[in-house]
């Protein structure tokens, strides 16, 4: 009986472990806005990282949260750091890795707080016509083994999906009032 018991146990603990080999440990987040400016304006403004306070939600969750910054924004090599005694916000700095003008900039994000991961994001900028910009928000994330298992039970491209969809909505009011 013993044996029977330890083993029902045995099989309790390993079966999350085992269940989360065959779980998906990336996931991959897109969002996009029409803004009523030109392609050069709407640009010239998400190419600086210090003007993500105006727009993006995570930027906004703390205003008291402690900030850094290493290099010149707007260029490649920038790094603006954040510190926040809340759970949500954490510890951690983006770097602009790539921009190519007046289309795309690559960040990389580097969480330190409440738990460490390093992910990729990106905003890219499209003239649907002279005076209409589309921009899109991607953000690719994932999660180590065993802690993909959250996946089960977590909607994080939607969680994800829903504040980037929001800080674009602040953004388009924001850069539409200039």
């Amino acid at each position: 009986m013993l044996k029977k018991f330890l083993l029902l146990i045995l099989v309790i603990i390993a079966l999350p472990f085992i269940v989360a080999l065959f779980v998906d440990k990336t996931y991959s987040v897109t969002t996009q806005v029409t803004i009523n400016k030109p392609v050069t304006k709407v640009f010239d403004y998400v190419k600086y990282l210090k003007n993500q306070d105006n727009y993006s939600v995570w930027a906004r969750m703390d205003p008291d949260m402690q900030k850094s910054y290493r290099g010149t924004d707007g260029m490649v090599g920038f790094v603006a750091g954040w510190v926040s005694d809340k759970e949500d916000v954490g510890e951690g700095e983006q770097e602009i890795m790539r921009i190519d003008e007046g289309k795309r900039i690559d960040y990389a994000l580097r969480f330190f707080k409440p738990f460490e991961s390093n992910d990729m994001a990106y905003m890219q900028t499209t003239a649907l016509s002279s005076d209409q910009t589309q921009v899109t928000w991607g953000f690719d994330g994932h999660l180590d083994y065993p802690m993909n298992l959250m996946f089960l039970f977590m909607d994080f491209e939607g969680m994800i999906g829903n504040d980037l969809t929001q800080g674009l909505a602040q953004l388009k009011t924001v850069v539409e009032a200039q």
